[in-house]
């Protein structure tokens, strides 16, 4: 495919050798490199194939999720006997989340083989998190589930996933607080307003209530991290109550 061989021949005048780099996180050679290249071209670039579909790394994520999803689940599984389907759900879920992913694709330094026409100090973080995706649906499709397998649980599972830890870790201190709120009858509020500040980015603040009484305010670029900034700081108020129930 004559638009393949156009893209890896502008990564190997950038960037080096593209599948060298590839290799040594790998530690083998790809066999489909078309699915590598993919694995790290940016929506942004618009490229097409002959018949008009889409060639870039976002269906690659779809199958990575699904692929880490089930190595990590089997892992839990047969690691964890005593756990029923939540206690398995929460684990992996931790293990899986947003912030972790993106932790991983940091530490693999991945962006630095993205091509894109965007400069990539514009991306936001989950850039990472995507990316790691994508390679480990390409490793999927290229090298089937046995070597997907030995991946994740080389990059994954044997240096990150601690039970113990992981009990202990918290993903969304929103998710927590709403369903301790819930469990212990109390009401709450998120009070979420635009923030006219001085800030070249637009702020949002947010008050926190809790049986009508103010807990916690706090302020971020958006509604979403002002909330969970907001449930954090709540979180510390009632720690000592909240982990009596989980």
């Amino acid at each position: 495919m004559n638009i393949i061989r156009n893209i890896l021949n502008s990564r190997s005048s950038k960037d080096g050798n593209f599948f060298l780099e590839l290799s040594k996180i790998l530690d083998y050679k790809p066999k489909n490199k078309e699915l590598y290249i993919k694995a790290f071209t940016h929506r942004s670039l618009n490229l097409k194939d002959d018949k008009g579909n889409a060639l870039n790394y976002e269906r690659l994520e779809f199958v990575g999720d699904a692929m880490l999803s089930a190595v990590i689940a089997s892992y839990l599984f047969e690691k964890v006997p005593h756990g029923d389907e939540g206690y398995l759900t929460k684990m992996r879920s931790k293990v899986v989340s947003r912030e972790h992913l993106n932790e991983l694709g940091k530490e693999l330094k991945l962006i630095d083989l993205v091509v894109s026409k965007i400069p990539t100090s514009n991306f936001g973080n989950n850039i990472h998190g995507n990316l790691f995706e994508s390679l480990v649906g390409a490793i999927f499709l290229d090298k089937g589930y046995k070597k997907c397998d030995k991946f994740i649980f080389k990059k994954v599972i044997k240096p990150h996933v601690d039970i113990e830890t992981l009990e202990g870790k918290v993903i969304s201190y929103k998710s927590l607080l709403i369903e301790w709120c819930q469990k212990e009858k109390k009401s709450f509020d998120y009070n979420v307003y635009e923030d006219t500040g001085n800030d070249d980015l637009k702020h949002f603040s947010v008050k926190l209530s809790i049986n009508d009484k103010v807990i916690s305010k706090a302020r971020a670029t958006s509604k979403k991290k002002a909330e969970e900034k907001a449930s954090r700081r709540a979180f510390f108020v009632f720690q000592n109550e909240i982990t009596k129930v989980f």
